[in-house]
């Protein structure tokens, strides 16, 4: 008999299942601090990852109900604190951690996240600052992303009341939390898409703001996926989340980063008072430039009015040359009046009656010539157009239904003389008439299967329609 006879044997799945349970109930709560390792992602929605040191590796799992809540979310690199129960995966023969919740392991920790973040986005341009684009100077309507329970919409709104009256949106998110981040990202997109003129105005400012808090409070807005929508916005997008002293990736993408939410409003509008008083004022300016611009140039037309000579010397010289014209040109126009008589004299001593009986002769000459040429431009114009005529009139007759009729056919009309193309248009007791080939007509009776034959008519000749024309007038052609 063998010395292990009396050991218990276990098959895989028993022993499996007791290491569990032993490892779960010696370790059902535990933290763990180390350096995240190998992060994956599956479509399932759970978060797989290595927790190590300088000497071990823990695997751990995150289930998606977990993931979904977590404060900060997992990057490979970052030191944590992890807080969840050991447990085995008889699958694999292999022990893991179940992690309810991850915290950075100091600030430190976060900081070298957010500086590794910071170069990264920068790489990829969502900091420069020739994307930033300059804040409208008097909005109509300004969009605000924030919690609407705190005390920073009522700072804002009463700043904005105070300095000038306007029109304000708020977009209500959570500024802390596990979703904070997402929600100011859907604010900045859903402001994005509203349609200029459509039922809610479109702003043309955005301000994102949150009160001052640890470092921790404020993550929500150094995530990528709030900076993304910050840089990629179409509407000028001032972030105003903290403190002075507070800084959040989202300040280096938005196109203005202001101190506190009460400064964004103070940077959003200008005072109405200010703008007032200084409108007055340019008005004065306006008025009192103008007084003196009239005042100079009514003093420089004076000057120049005095340095003018009198109208009578003006006048002067050009009166007197008018008076030796008009005194050459009587001479003058007999002068031409005598040259234009003796010129018109010597032409008409050089005319004699054969010279006109040549030219009459030869106008009468191209006279005939084309009277000639217009006749037989006639005549071929008559000649196309008969052809024309002849061959208009051999397809009119080569289209006629009458040709089809005269094979064999008839043609039948209802009472408003339609032609009727199938059996279903014609009802039962419809009055028909049939046209044959030889011009004849008759009325018929449409019955249906069974009915009796109506009473067939003699067929009636149709009368032909006069012509318009006598038959004793001749053809033009």
């Amino acid at each position: 008999m063998s010395e292990t006879s009396n050991i218990a044997e276990y098959s895989v799945s028993e022993l499996s299942g007791a290491i569990k349970r032993t490892m779960e109930d010696t370790f059902g709560f535990v933290r763990v601090r180390g350096e995240l390792g190998r992060i994956s992602r599956p479509a399932s929605g759970h978060i797989y990852l290595d927790l190590k040191d300088a000497q071990s590796v823990l695997a751990g799992v995150i289930w998606r109900g977990n993931a979904s809540r977590l404060k900060i979310q997992p990057e490979q690199g970052l030191e944590v604190i992890a807080t969840g129960k050991i447990t085995t995966f008889p699958g694999q023969s292999k022990y893991q951690m179940v992690i309810d919740s991850i915290e950075p392991a100091g600030v430190g920790a976060l900081m070298a996240l957010l500086e590794e973040r910071r170069k990264k986005l920068a790489a990829e341009g969502l900091f420069a600052e020739s994307a930033k684009r300059p804040l409208p100077y008097l909005p109509r309507v300004i969009g605000v992303v924030t919690s609407p329970t705190g005390a920073v919409i009522r700072d804002i709104l009463h700043r904005i009341s105070d300095r000038f009256p306007l029109h304000v949106l708020v977009w209500p998110v959570r500024v802390q939390g596990e979703t904070s981040a997402r929600e100011v990202a859907n604010g900045i997109a859903g402001f994005n898409r509203l349609e200029p003129g459509g039922a809610i105005p479109r702003p043309d400012l955005i301000i994102v703001a949150r009160g001052g808090g640890s470092l921790e409070d404020l993550w929500g807005f150094n995530e990528e996926v709030v900076v993304r929508a910050a840089a990629a916005s179409g509407i000028p997008l001032v972030s105003a989340v903290g403190h002075e002293t507070d800084w959040t990736l989202i300040d280096l993408a938005a196109d203005l980063r202001a101190p506190t939410p009460t400064g964004a409003a103070e940077i959003a509008v200008p005072v109405r008072g200010e703008l007032l008083a200084s409108v007055d004022d340019l008005k004065r300016r306006q008025i009192a430039g103008l007084l003196r611009y009239v005042s100079a140039r009514r003093t420089e037309l004076r000057a120049a009015a005095a340095a003018l000579p009198s109208p009578r010397d003006l006048l002067a010289l050009p009166r007197q040359r008018l008076d030796t014209y008009g005194e050459r040109l009587a001479p003058a126009l007999r002068s031409s009046l005598r040259d234009r008589r003796s010129r018109q004299q010597a032409a008409a001593q050089r005319l004699s009656p054969h010279m006109l009986a040549r030219s009459v002769l030869i106008a009468r000459e191209r006279l005939d010539g084309l009277s000639a040429r217009a006749t037989r431009a006639h005549a071929n114009r008559l000649a196309r157009e008969r052809a024309r005529l002849d061959s208009t009139a051999k397809l009119l007759d080569s289209l006629s239904y009458k040709n089809v009729l005269a094979r064999g056919y008839a043609l039948v009309r209802d009472d408003a003389g339609t032609p009727v193309r199938s059996a279903g248009q014609v009802a039962p007791g419809a009055r028909l008439a049939i046209e044959f080939g030889d011009d004849t007509r008759l009325d018929a009776l449409a019955v249906s299967d069974g009915a009796a034959p109506p009473t067939v008519r003699k067929p009636r000749k149709t009368r032909p329609k006069a012509t318009a024309t006598p038959k004793d007038q001749g053809s033009l052609f």
